[in-house]
């Protein structure tokens, strides 16, 4: 693990020198290889863009290679949309930490290149956060979206109201319930707990459960972000490789230090049994989605060592027959290839 991609430790974030004219809002969009989906992430924060002095709005770009992102953003921010590139590409944790410096506000929101907002998420936020200043951070319910934002499915519920979420730590600390377009969080929360760090799958899970550890949460149930599914993302490589379940395993392991000790076996073997359950059913995904059988069978016997359970013996039953007969690959809408 290279030290200068993946730090060991929560890197510092500065805080904003004093005198500096700070807005509301920091929209700060890290971006690398996404340049089809990055068009619909700004239009979607411009169609609600309440204007420089209540929102900064800037693209860090982590050298990408599949288009102009310069030009993207010249052509649709006309002038109202910072740019910045890395002199090298640095990777997601160190690329996240330059956003969080750069960034002014005293909210940020950290929206990923090819996720996008629906109408009325910041406005939500701010009334959220005026409602509850107690908060850290807040956020909103979040729909899964394809690559032509077709919905696949919500998340699922956690309240029916605007909300401080009661336990909201153990809640976070046995599974990952919101996905990082949906989540804003407060500028001096980062200065005092820190960037990303550790690995790349899995990161914003262990940030939101260290934040749940220090200040409360709030959240809105009505869906106003898109959380993009689709191959090309950074975390299907992890699915590939079996990066997601390695990284996942440690991430349980550091979320521990965060816990009060009374509750640390009981949330410990939640989030095994948890994330031991999605890996062996996204199995499937790996099979057919991704055309590595081998790699599924891996991922499923690995999710059954994680914690045995009737489900993920299943999994590795299902993916040793489909290797025996050579099951054929199927697309997303079920059909042989």
């Amino acid at each position: 693990m290279s030290i200068e991609r993946i730090p060991l430790v929560p890197p510092t974030i500065a805080p904003v020198s004093a005198g500096a004219r700070r807005p509301l809002f920091s929209v700060m969009i890290p971006t690398y290889n996404c340049t089809n989906y990055l068009r619909e992430a700004l239009q979607s924060v411009l169609a609600q863009d309440p204007g420089p002095d209540r929102m900064q709005i800037e693209v860090v770009d982590d050298c990408s290679s599949d288009g102009d992102v310069r030009a993207l953003v010249a052509e649709l921010g006309k002038g109202r949309v910072g740019y910045f590139r890395q002199e090298r590409n640095v990777g997601s944790l160190r690329n996240f930490e330059t956003c969080l410096n750069r960034s002014r506000g005293e909210w940020i929101h950290l929206l990923h290149g090819d996720d996008l907002v629906k109408p009325g998420f910041y406005q939500e936020i701010e009334t959220l956060f005026r409602q509850y200043p107690e908060a850290g951070a807040a956020f909103t319910g979040y729909l899964h979206v394809n690559e032509r934002t077709d919905v696949l499915y919500p998340n699922d519920p956690l309240s029916d109201r605007p909300c401080i979420i009661e336990d909201w730590l153990s809640v976070i600390a046995s599974s990952q319930r919101v996905q990082p377009p949906a989540m804003v969080v407060k500028r001096y929360v980062y200065e005092r707990l820190g960037s990303f760090f550790a690995f790349h799958y899995g990161e914003d899970w262990e940030m939101w459960v260290r934040i749940a550890a220090y200040y409360p949460v709030a959240h809105s149930p009505r869906h106003l972000a898109k959380y993009r599914v689709h191959k090309k993302n950074i975390t299907s490589n992890y699915f590939c490789s079996g990066q997601n379940i390695r990284d996942i395993e440690r991430a349980i392991e550091i979320v521990q230090e965060y816990l009060p000790e009374d509750k640390r076996a009981v949330l410990y073997e939640r989030a095994k049994r948890h994330y031991s359950l999605y890996f062996a059913r996204t199995s499937d995904m790996v099979y057919h989605g991704y055309h590595h059988p081998q790699q599924a069978l891996a991922q499923a016997k690995r999710a059954f060592h994680m914690d045995a359970n009737p489900t993920t013996a299943y999994f590795v039953c299902k993916m040793y027959m489909k290797l025996l007969f050579r099951y054929r690959f199927k697309d997303i809408a079920g059909n042989a290839l």
